[in-house]
C-alpha cells in the first residue's frame, strides 16, 4: 500500500458513517485540486486586484456558484428590483511607488544609498504624488507600543513630528520574560505591523522603519519584499494621514545593527532596554533618513464574491464560510526569472474549500439559516475585503451566527489534529472540538502563537465588529510521518514558497487532509446553520463588549 493510498484510507476511518451519510456527497479531492489549478494558473496572472485577473477569478467562481445551485447574494441588483449581483463593490485606494526611488541613510558621517527590496522597503498609503523628506532625524521608539491598559508606553515624551520611528518587530516579550503582559509568546495586536504603523501616524511621525528579523516576523524577507514593493491597496478614508505616516518602511536587521553602530549605539542591548517597561525614546545621534519618489495614487473599484443558500425559518440569521481569491499578481522575478504569483495554496486551496462547501450545501437539504459563501478581495493588502464587508455587511453583523475562515490549507496528507489561527477565545472553538472528535480528531492550539495569525486573516475583520470568528488551520500531526513531517512541510513552505512565484499547483499534493478539513467544516457549519444556538465570545475576549451590545438583536 503505498503512502497516497494509506493515507486516503485513513481518512475514509476517521470520518464516521453518521457524519458522512450527512451530506448527500462528499467533499472530493479531485475537484479541490482542479479548483486550486485554474484559479492559481499563469493565465490568471497571480489574481491581483484590479488586473484582468480579478475579471477572470470573478468570472471563475461565480460560474462554479451558478452551476453548484447557489443563489447571487451580493448588492442589490439595480436591474432586477428584489434581486442580488454575485459581488459587493469594494472601493479602494490603490498606491505604487514609482521609479527613479531615492533612499539613503547618513550615519556616523557617512551617506549611504539604499536599494528598494534589498535592504529597505517603503510604501505610501496617503494620497500625494511624490513623496521627499530630506535629512530626516532616526529615533528608536522600541516596539513601538503605546498600551495605556498594559502600562507601557514606548513614546515617553518624544516629539516625533518631522521624524523617522525605528522600531522592532512583534511584541516585548517575545524574547523576554514579561509575566504575560502582552502574552507571553502570543502575538498581541500590538505586535503587528500594521498597529505599528497606525500608532506612528497617531505620534505625528513622518515615516516609521520596522526592522525585520525573520523569527519575530515569524517569515524571511523574501516575503516582506515580494508582499509591499508592489501596488498597494486600502480602504477609502476620509483621513488617511490619520491611519498612516507619509512613508512606511522595513529595513534588513543588518542595515540596523550598523545604523545603530554608527549611531554610537548597540543594537542588542538596545532591543533588551526596549523590553523593559521603563524604556524611553533613543535618538539615533547624528543619523538621518532621506526620501525621494513618485506615487501614482487613484481609486478603483475591487468586488468580494457572494453566493448564498437562503435558510428556511430564519433566512437574517447567517452562517458565514469565508476565504479570499486574491494574491499578490504580477512582481518581481524569482532565481528562475518567474513574475507570476500563482498563490496556490494561499489562497487557491481556500477558494476551493468554499467553493466544494457551496457544492454540498446545495445539494443537501436547505437548514434554518441562511449559508453564505463569501470569497473576498485584497486580504493581501491587508485584510481589505473582509474588514470592508463586516463594516458594510450585505446581511446583519448582529444575526450573524459565525465566520469560518479557510486559509492556505496544506497539502502534505491527513492529520490526527487540526487547530486555528491564535486564541480568540470563542465559544466556536468549542463546536469545531465536538465535530472533531467526532472524526476520531484532536485539536491542539496554534503551535506559533508568536507569529501572530489570529491578527493575519479576515476572519480578524469580523471579530472586530463582534461575530464569532475563527480561522481553521490543518494539523501537524500527519498519519504519514508524525508532527515531524507536518512541521518540516510548513517550514519549507514558509521559507520557499510563501508570497513567491513557487506557490504553484502540483498534481503531486496529497489532498486527503483538506478533504478531512472541509468536512469538518462544513458540519460545524450546518449544525450552526439548523440551529437556535449563538456563539459567543467568552470572558476575557476583547470582542465580547462589542457583541453584547447587540444580543437583544438575537432573541
Amino acid at each position: 500500500m503505498n503512502k497516497r493510498f494509506a493515507a486516503v484510507a485513513l481518512a475514509a476511518v476517521l470520518i464516521p458513517a453518521s457524519i458522512c451519510q450527512a451530506a448527500p456527497a462528499r467533499i472530493e479531492a479531485s475537484r479541490l485540486s482542479a479548483h486550486v489549478k485554474v484559479l492559481s494558473s499563469d493565465a490568471f496572472e497571480g489574481r491581483g486586484p484590479a488586473t484582468p485577473g480579478e475579471t477572470k477569478t470573478i468570472d471563475y467562481v461565480v460560474g462554479q456558484m451558478k452551476a453548484e445551485g447557489l443563489k447571487p447574494g451580493g448588492d442589490p441588483d439595480k436591474s432586477a428590483p428584489g434581486g442580488r449581483r454575485w459581488t459587493q463593490d469594494v472601493p479602494l485606494a490603490r498606491f505604487e511607488v514609482t521609479g527613479p526611488i531615492g533612499l539613503s541613510l547618513t550615519a556616523g558621517g557617512q551617506a549611504q544609498a539604499l536599494t528598494q527590496s534589498k535592504e529597505i522597503v517603503v510604501q505610501t498609503l496617503v494620497p500625494t504624488a511624490h513623496v521627499s523628506i530630506k535629512d530626516a532625524p532616526l529615533v528608536f521608539v522600541g516596539y513601538g507600543v503605546k498600551a495605556p491598559e498594559r502600562h507601557w508606553d514606548d513614546f515617553k515624551g518624544v516629539d516625533l513630528h518631522g521624524k523617522i520611528a525605528v522600531v522592532l518587530i512583534n511584541d516585548p516579550d517575545f524574547e523576554a520574560d514579561l509575566g504575560g503582559r502582552f502574552d507571553g509568546k502570543s502575538m498581541t495586536y500590538y505586535g503587528r505591523w500594521t498597529y505599528k504603523y497606525e500608532e506612528a501616524a497617531r505620534q505625528g511621525a513622518v515615516g516609521m522603519l520596522i526592522v525585520h528579523e525573520t523569527a519575530p516576523a515569524a517569515y524571511g524577507w523574501a516575503t516582506v519584499k515580494n508582499s509591499n514593493a508592489n501596488a498597494q491597496f486600502d480602504i477609502v478614508r476620509d483621513n488617511p494621514s490619520a491611519a498612516h505616516p507619509l512613508l512606511q518602511g522595513w529595513i534588513q536587521r543588518d542595515l540596523a545593527v550598523d545604523l545603530f553602530a554608527k549611531s554610537g549605539l548597540d543594537f542588542e542591548a538596545e532591543k533588551k532596554a526596549a523590553q523593559r517597561e521603563d524604556f524611553h525614546p533613543v535618538e539615533l545621534k547624528g543619523a538621518t533618513f532621506s526620501a525621494d519618489y513618485a506615487v501614482d495614487s487613484s481609486r478603483i473599484v475591487s468586488h468580494n464574491i457572494v453566493g448564498v443558500v437562503p435558510g428556511t425559518r430564519a433566512p437574517d440569521e447567517t452562517v458565514i464560510y469565508t476565504a479570499h481569491w486574491d494574491h499578490l499578481g504580477v512582481g518581481q522575478p524569482d532565481a528562475r526569472g518567474d513574475t507570476i504569483y500563482n498563490g496556490a495554496v494561499d489562497n487557491g486551496t481556500g477558494v476551493a474549500a468554499v467553493l466544494e462547501l457551496g457544492r454540498l450545501w446545495a445539494a443537501a437539504p436547505r437548514t434554518r439559516r441562511t449559508a453564505v459563501f463569501l470569497v473576498v478581495t485584497a486580504e493581501e493588502k491587508g485584510l481589505l475585503g473582509s474588514d470592508y464587508y463586516a463594516t458594510h455587511p450585505l446581511y446583519p453583523a448582529a444575526k450573524t451566527v459565525a465566520d469560518l475562515n479557510m486559509d492556505a490549507l496544506p497539502t502534505d496528507g491527513a492529520a490526527r489534529d487540526f487547530s486555528v489561527s491564535g486564541d480568540g477565545k470563542v465559544t466556536l472553538l468549542d463546536d469545531l472540538i465536538a465535530a472533531g472528535k467526532a472524526q476520531g480528531r484532536v485539536f491542539k492550539p496554534d503551535p506559533t502563537p508568536e507569529a501572530g495569525h489570529f491578527f493575519r486573516s479576515d476572519h480578524f475583520s469580523f471579530a472586530k465588529v463582534g461575530i464569532p470568528a475563527i480561522s481553521f488551520h490543518a494539523g501537524e500531526d500527519l498519519v504519514n510521518g508524525g508532527v515531524a513531517a507536518g512541521k518540516a512541510w510548513a517550514a519549507e513552505y514558509t521559507a520557499h514558497r510563501y508570497h513567491q512565484p513557487a506557490d504553484e499547483w502540483s498534481a503531486d499534493w496529497d489532498l486527503s487532509g483538506q478533504v478531512l478539513d472541509v468536512t469538518l467544516l462544513y458540519n460545524v457549519g450546518r449544525d450552526l446553520a439548523n440551529s437556535r444556538r449563538w456563539p459567543d465570545w467568552k470572558p476575557g475576549s476583547e470582542f465580547k463588549a462589542i457583541r453584547d451590545a447587540t444580543a437583544a438583536q438575537r432573541k
